[in-house]
């Protein structure tokens, strides 16, 4: 009998999956993984990366087991899985979600659609979020957001005829689980936010009803410090990026619990404010993903053609080995690099602040940081990462260029120095007054600190002041040498460029009885 194969690609799990509930509605069913080495190869992939993806496969076989199917983890590419397969069974189709990957994976996708077609096997894919493949424009794409987040999610699959493949050279999904180098700690239990998340629908679970329930109040006013960003932001983008949960589960859940608490509490409170930017959030999460689906090349190539050039010529490789290692001598951007080493996270602001330092500071050319946090970032999305890198690198000609002060961040986000005190040990002893500014210490207030500049914390790179406006002048200076400046920014908002849609506001979900009961809130999760 003809087998239908699910192709699992950044979508681990089995809840609101329509590729797997369509194929099991249709005869026998392969649940297909590829490890793809020429993915793992790529600059922005790193061995945190694969750890957490086995930690998601060995639950996602767990309870694709208990469904009646077995996962089947091929350690070579998608094409020569495809063959493998059709050299045992009668393939009568393939299944899968759209992905808005990096540029390999976009040729992977071009490769397994060419297979497809000379081998007869049709290939149908499903959307998994907002973002809309071959759109001709923005004009209505908030529509289009709203209708797929307020769509029903796939039917829970209970039961489905596995293939019962005689022989596959699958991958032993519960081995080789340790992170090598990446992010020293081991998995987080529960909510410890100290470490890595774990992988997994059920850690993803988790980590929603905790936000939802528990940690959510605090969203609105709290995601821009450090300190506090890792119990207010909802820390679901590993899990998003990765597909332990959909985005369409989250929204949906969001807006129920949002509704609970609107019939508590009919006045605005934090909570309802918090949800409401939670969920903004949400939306631009696609919005950015939009921007790579549309220009694939915004991986390699900046946004706005006029700044083609800008920094190439002048790559520093010191300035980018001393950012990179977190020894730029600046507290706040050494500490936060500190953080992603230790647990793959920081939060957004923080990471603009990074890019910004990079780019502008220390004049690096953006895809060389890019790709260095690629690897960091343990819920690092393609379509978010490089739209945003360019963006804060000021080459999209759309967006106002952010120069971030270390020092005024550090003292807005972290005044009392806690955060880069518990990530940077060298200045656990460091006075209040200098925390943020090491080099401004006396020699002999160095010595009474442990923390001799030079020997256990590095003197500053670059000044900032002066670096700051040497990179205004510079972007100023090429701005004013491009005569198509104004007309290629004008076609960058045009390709890219956020609408407002009228016809896409959204109704008020309705009113729930204040009685609502936990589980009503995740009874789609």
């Amino acid at each position: 009998m003809p087998v239908h194969v699910v192709w699992l690609k950044k979508d681990l799990r089995l809840h609101d999956h329509w590729p797997l509930w369509e194929a099991s509605q249709r005869g026998p069913v392969v649940v297909l993984y590829c490890r793809e080495p020429s993915l793992q190869a790529q600059p922005d992939y790193s061995a945190g990366h694969w750890a957490f993806t086995r930690e998601c496969l060995a639950e996602l076989a767990h309870d694709l087991a208990r469904a009646g199917l077995r996962l089947y983890v091929y350690p070579g590419e998608v094409v020569p899985a495809l063959q493998a397969l059709q050299q045992q069974v009668a393939l009568a189709g393939l299944y899968s979600h759209e992905e808005t990957g990096n540029l390999a994976s976009f040729a992977r996708d071009r490769a397994v659609a060419a297979w497809c077609r000379a081998a007869g096997v049709p290939w149908q894919e499903w959307p998994q979020n907002g973002v809309v493949r071959r759109l001709a424009n923005r004009d209505h794409w908030q529509r289009h957001w709203q209708g797929r987040m307020a769509a029903s999610p796939a039917p829970k699959l209970k039961w489905a005829q596995d293939a019962a493949l005689a022989a596959w050279p699958s991958w032993p999904v519960g081995e080789e689980g340790a992170a090598g180098d990446f992010w020293a700690d081991t998995p987080a239990q529960g909510q410890d936010f100290a470490a890595r998340l774990a992988g997994g629908r059920r850690a993803a679970v988790n980590t929603l009803q905790a936000f939802l329930l528990e940690r959510g109040g605090q969203y609105r006013g709290g995601i821009s410090s450090p300190l506090k960003a890792v119990s207010a932001c909802s820390r679901l983008s590993p899990y998003l990026s990765f597909g332990c949960l959909s985005l369409r589960e989250v929204v949906q859940a969001t807006r129920r619990r949002a509704a609970q608490l609107k019939a508590e509490a009919p006045s605005p409170t934090r909570w309802t404010q918090s949800l409401r930017s939670f969920e903004s959030r949400l939306h631009w999460h696609c919005h950015f993903m939009q921007k790579l689906e549309s220009e694939p090349e915004l991986e390699q190539f900046a946004q706005n053609p006029a700044y083609l050039g800008l920094r190439e010529s002048q790559f520093n490789p010191a300035y980018f080995q001393a950012w990179a290692a977190g020894e730029t001598g600046y507290p706040l951007i050494d500490a936060c690099m500190a953080m992603l080493r230790h647990t793959g996270w920081i939060n957004f602001r923080m990471r603009a602040m990074l890019v910004s330092f990079a780019s502008n500071n220390l004049w690096l050319h953006w895809p060389q940081p890019a790709a260095h946090l690629a690897r960091l970032f343990l819920d690092y999305e393609p379509g978010i990462h490089y739209p945003q890198v360019q963006m804060q690198s000021g080459v999209t000609g759309i967006n106002t260029l952010r120069i971030y002060n270390p020092i005024k961040q550090a003292q807005e986000h972290d005044p009392r120095g806690a955060f880069v005190r518990h990530w940077l040990p060298a200045l656990r002893r460091v006075p209040d007054w200098c925390i943020f500014e090491p080099w401004l210490m006396p020699e002999g207030i160095q010595r009474e600190a442990g923390c001799m500049l030079g020997r256990d914390y590095p003197w500053p790179v670059v000044d900032w002041a002066r670096s700051m406006q040497l990179a205004k002048q510079r972007i100023s200076d090429w701005r004013r040498a491009q005569p198509q400046m104004d007309e290629l920014s004008k076609a960058v908002y045009q390709k890219h460029g956020s609408r407002r849609d009228s016809g896409s506001r959204r109704k008020r979900p309705e009113s729930v009885s204040a009685l609502t009961v936990q589980a009503d809130l995740f009874a789609n999760l």
